[in-house]
Parts: C-alpha cells; sequence; structure tokens
C-alpha cells in the first residue's frame, strides 16, 4: 500500500501540477497587491481619501502604496526559489536517478538530411524522395 502511494506521488504530472499550482497561487497574490495597492487607488481618485504610512504617495487623496506591492514582488520571488529549491532540484534529481527526464528537458531533435536537388533541409532521414521537388534520394 506505501509502495503504491509513493508511484503515485512520485509520477511527473502529479508534481508537475502541484508546481504550476503553486506558482499560479503565488502569481495571484502578486496581481491581488498589485490592483489592491496602486489600480484601485488610481481608480478611487477621482473620490477621494484615505492615507497609509510608509513607501506610498497620494494622487488625489488616493494612495497608491508601492511598499506593498515591491513587498508582494519580493514574496513571489523568494516563493519560487524556495519551490524550485525545495521540490523541483529533489524531484529532478531522483527522477535522474531513476533514468527520466522532467520539466521540459529538450528531446534531441530527429534526424534528418539534405536535398540534393532544391537544398531543403528538412527532410526526415529515411526519406526516399524530397517533399519539395519530388527528387529521388539516394
Amino acid at each position: 500500500m506505501l509502495k503504491g502511494f509513493k508511484n503515485f506521488l512520485m509520477r511527473g504530472d502529479l508534481i508537475v501540477l502541484a508546481v504550476g499550482l503553486v506558482v499560479a497561487l503565488a502569481f495571484s497574490t502578486l496581481i491581488s497587491a498589485f490592483t489592491t495597492n496602486v489600480v484601485t487607488p488610481l481608480i478611487n481618485s477621482i473620490a477621494g481619501s484615505p492615507t497609509k504610512p510608509g513607501l506610498s504617495w497620494t494622487v488625489n487623496g488616493q494612495l497608491i502604496n508601492l511598499g506593498a506591492f515591491l513587498s508582494a514582488i519580493v514574496y513571489f520571488v523568494i516563493f519560487l526559489a524556495v519551490i524550485y529549491f525545495v521540490l523541483v532540484v529533489p524531484y529532478r534529481a531522483y527522477m535522474a536517478r531513476r533514468g527520466t527526464t522532467v520539466f521540459g528537458a529538450p528531446e534531441p531533435p530527429p534526424p534528418t538530411k539534405t536535398c540534393p536537388e532544391c537544398l531543403s533541409s528538412d527532410l526526415p532521414a529515411a526519406a526516399t524522395k524530397c517533399w519539395h521537388c519530388a527528387s529521388v534520394i539516394d
């Protein structure tokens, strides 16, 4: 039972999905801070008035809290770094020991050859006829 649970947790798709969800949640926090502390006060600056201390300025009586937004950016960067070094790096190492590549490791391109007649270089290595000029290839 525990081995089955471990296999379920170590599936590549599940880890990729978890990392994507965590990044989305952190990005959501960043967007929320931007809209709450910068966009909303700019929109509300037509009507009026609260002020707060900190790294901010006032436009038509509305506070633009740059400090809170910069704090959210720092939070976002630190959070992603922690997720990368605590979850992604160890998981990549574990999967490399198992002989599996994960997280966008590029696959080598398939072998190609060049047509001697039209010089097209995108022909598969096993092609016997050129797609472009229909000449026979040795």
